[in-house]
């Protein structure tokens, strides 16, 4: 309890001569490069060649695809598609056999590029791409897991499929849904994890990704296919044995990123390198450490597994316990109106709070700037920062709230 109050008190007292200004700087990622998959080990080489290899056609195929439109349609600068989201999938029942619903889905096939994935940030339930414009308002790749891209395309479609199999354009829909799970599968790395964004563009988006529960809703999604129900009764067996199979390498590499720290295991974090599986950053101001939010959507996930094994049994259970260790009480992070930036402060009896971002090996709460500058107090960071991003939060109150109903079921060994 008195590390705990220590904890709160040094927090609180904000920019002072015992917390230094800069205690580090974020380090760039490295991404899948040739030279690197040279220098593994000579067994683990033709897997990760394989892969790089197979990244390097779809991204050639994508481009060599695109180019050609370009060229057909008598354009020099692309179109740029409207910014948005996903497409909902928070729907009644019987709105998945509307016309509505058959039309998104239509425009959604126009947004797939050859490689199979679908890219974020955009409006495709508005209107069908046209020709010459990018398969997505994001710069610089095609598709990505990112901010829910892709497995809601997937999922949207499946619904949709499931609602009107005899429709005129279900083998569309039907082919399209085809190509993005073979998009997911062809886009696991070796050892389990995947990247951000595939076919591979480089940096931070190479390395195995939770951030933003990008990894967790993979795993999800072909779990859910795998077991063939809802609306993945039409799916055959052969694709639900292979999404089983990818679901038990994912569930192995999560497992095997889980942080160490004397012998004891606590959480996870953002995004992981992904030859070496050590935590790694990923943009300017997210820095290798224990993510709390991402972690909790990692445990809740783990939780749901009908039949866990010991090893994840056991993950749960001691990432619980970094839970419990680190929660921050009688502590807000409120907006602010008066132009001073956001900061905590006091709050008697508030809910627990969590750093975004912990120390490893330490726990204490670290913060990122844009200039790669990393701080162990808030204050310090720009105001831009302060204010435009979740530093603190309470994502593992609802993960805490499961587990204690989970481990009734599931006992520590």
């Amino acid at each position: 309890m008195r590390s705990h109050l220590l904890l709160v008190a040094a927090l609180l007292v904000g920019q002072s001569a015992l917390t230094a200004a800069v205690i580090g700087t974020n380090p760039p990622s490295s991404p899948l490069t040739a030279a690197r998959i040279a220098a593994l080990p000579a067994d683990q080489r033709p897997a990760w060649q394989a892969y790089f290899e197979r990244s390097r056609r779809l991204s050639d195929a994508d481009l060599a695809s695109f180019n050609a439109e370009l060229k057909a349609a008598g354009l020099t600068t692309p179109l740029r598609p409207p910014n948005g989201h996903p497409p909902s999938l928070r729907r009644p029942a019987a709105w998945w056999s509307s016309v509505e619903a058959a039309t998104i889905a239509d425009n959604l096939v126009t947004f797939q590029p050859p490689s199979g994935g679908w890219n974020k940030n955009t409006n495709m339930t508005a209107a069908p791409r046209r020709r010459g414009e990018r398969y997505g308002y994001e710069i610089g790749y095609f598709g990505t897991i990112d901010n829910d891209a892709t497995i809601t395309e997937i999922r949207f479609l499946a619904k949709v499929i499931t609602a009107n199999s005899s429709a005129p354009h279900a083998a569309a829909w039907l082919n399209s849904f085809g190509r993005g799970v073979e998009c997911l599968l062809a886009s696991q790395y070796p050892n389990g994890g995947w990247p951000q964004v595939f076919p591979l563009v480089g940096g931070y988006h190479d390395a195995v990704t939770f951030n933003d529960s990008a990894m967790t809703n993979v795993l999800s999604f072909l779990h859910d296919l795998s077991t063939g129900g809802n609306e993945f009764a039409f799916v055959g067996a052969d694709l639900r044995v292979r999404t089983a199979a990818a679901v038990e390498r994912g569930l192995a590499c999560l497992l095997a990123a889980q942080i160490t720290v004397d012998g004891r295991r606590t959480v996870w974090c953002q995004q992981y390198d992904m030859l070496t599986l050590q935590p790694c950053a990923a943009r300017n101001y997210e820095m290798p450490s224990q993510a709390s939010a991402e972690s909790a959507d990692l445990v809740l996930f783990l939780m749901r597994l009908p039949v866990p094994s010991a090893a994840v049994v056991s993950a749960v259970h001691t990432a619980a316990a970094w839970f419990q260790k680190t929660q921050l009480r009688d502590v807000a992070f409120p907006s602010v109106t008066d132009g001073s930036g956001r900061k905590l402060v006091r709050s008697p009896g508030a809910a627990p709070l969590w750093p975004r971002y912990s120390e490893i090996g330490t726990d204490r709460p670290l913060f990122g700037d844009r200039d790669h500058t990393i701080h162990d107090t808030i204050d310090e960071i720009s105001r831009e920062r302060r204010d435009g991003y979740a530093w603190y939060g309470t994502w593992p109150a609802r993960a805490l709230e499961q587990y204690a109903k989970w481990a009734k079921a599931h006992p520590k060994s």
